[in-house]
């Protein structure tokens, strides 16, 4: 696919206001010291004219990636690779409802692309307004504080969203996740790609039938009942590659893990199906070594740290796969959890930990901190782990107590957001 022709697009006069609007709102925010008002800014300007993301689309050539794991990785990957093209509007804090995007776009009114990290429980609004190119859609799975319930009703919102693109859109989808496939069955125009869950236990009922999927050669499914099943994806990992329509591509990852690798395969499927080359897409998407502070090591007196967020039990699965992996490889690599329960973000539901495989890490040493840390601990001495629970006063104090090098850290949003806040001061 050859890069599409794109003309410049004025805004409309309730647009405009709209955003004047925003703006006042966000710089009034600063200026009173809640924050840096990006979020409220939108808010107003959506309030103010429900169509402004809309107007601020119109032109543009548009990728939504959505998810409830990995949406903020591979969006990032894609945005690098996207911009080979031209100059692409993103939205790098992961703000990914209508405001955050409005913000997004605002802030690059020029850009010919847009590269839009979407909430999934948004994504019909999003699609609406925006009129996408490309649809990557990932994996569904459950989130914090419900037991995968909600992971259903997305997929059937994902269909019924589906249905009503009447424009030329490719879909980019999860083959290996049985409810993204229930989801995308029936579309003209789809890229499948491998994506390898690591956690399928909301994926084990054909959606259809309602009779239990065949999952005895994995990553294969099929439902014995009607006979759906997994279908062989364009894009894949062969080894050290991505394995895509046109042969083989080296991915040289600066990012860390399987999970990671995984989201590079959805960038690169994504990144093509706009009509950037292969090759050209994969060497952009090697360049990334941070996601929103995530990846890249931080310097913290003695101890070289790696920061991993886990917000639920898939998100758990991959981190501790890409834990395990990265002691094998470096024994004297020291991992501390960290789980807090400030603001939001899923600490307060201590539940989810027991969804998750931590019985992989047996037998590796392992510090827990935070207000959650002591159900934390329980979960990981019941697995078998060899678990030290630090106190929860301050979170890097767990970090300190770690002998000199490089520390794996793995923490929920809350810890996450404590630990970049001090990390990125330095010390």
């Amino acid at each position: 696919m050859t890069p599409e022709r794109h003309e410049r697009h004025s805004l409309s006069v309730m647009t405009r206001l709209a955003l004047l609007g925003g703006r006042t709102a966000s710089g009034l925010s600063r200026r009173l010291g809640r924050g840096r008002g990006a979020q409220v800014g939108g808010k107003l300007a959506y309030r103010l004219w429900p169509r402004t993301l809309e107007d601020l689309a119109k032109g543009r050539t548009t990728v939504l990636v959505s998810a409830t794991n990995g949406k903020s990785t591979t969006a990032t990957l894609a945005a690098a690779a996207i911009s080979s093209l031209g100059p692409t509007a993103f939205n790098a804090t992961g703000a990914n409802m209508e405001e955050g995007l409005v913000v997004a776009l605002d802030a690059d009114r020029s850009a010919p692309y847009a590269v839009l990290e979407t909430d999934e429980a948004y994504l019909d609004v999003v699609v609406r307004a925006t009129r996408p190119r490309v649809i990557t859609l990932m994996n569904l799975s459950r989130d914090f504080l419900e037991r995968g319930v909600r992971a259903k009703r997305l997929a059937a919102l994902w269909r019924e969203t589906l249905a009503t693109v009447d424009w030329p859109c490719t879909v980019v989808a999860d083959a290996d996740d049985a409810l993204v496939a229930w989801a995308v069955r029936g579309y003209r125009d789809v890229v499948w790609v491998g994506g390898e869950d690591a956690f399928v236990d909301d994926a084990m009922i054909c959606r259809d039938c309602f009779v239990r999927l065949d999952r005895s050669e994995p990553p294969h499914w099929r439902c014995p009942s009607c006979g759906v099943g997994r279908i062989n994806p364009h894009w894949r990992w062969d080894g050290d590659a991505a394995l895509g329509p046109q042969g083989r591509v080296e991915i040289a990852s600066a990012l860390p893990g399987h999970a990671a690798s995984v989201n590079a395969l959805f960038a690169i499927a994504s990144a093509v199906a706009i009509g950037v080359g292969a090759e050209r897409a994969a060497a952009e998407i090697a360049s990334v070594e941070n996601v929103d502070g995530r990846y890249a090591p931080h310097r913290y007196g003695e101890h070289e740290i790696r920061v991993l967020l886990a917000k639920n039990p898939a998100s758990w699965a991959e981190s501790i796969q890409t834990l395990v992996s990265a002691k094998r490889a470096d024994p004297e690599r020291s991992i501390v959890l960290m789980m807090d329960a400030r603001g939001h973000g899923g600490g307060q539901d201590t539940a989810m930990l027991w969804d998750a495989p931590f019985e992989r890490m047996a037998g590796i040493p392992v510090t827990t901190t935070g207000s959650r840390g002591d159900e934390l601990a329980l979960r990981l001495a019941v697995a078998g782990v060899d678990v030290t629970r630090e106190a929860s006063g301050a979170l890097m104090n767990a970090i300190e107590a770690q002998p000199s090098g490089p520390v794996d850290v793995v923490a929920n949003w809350p810890a996450f957001n404590a630990l970049l806040a001090v990390i990125g001061r330095g010390s």
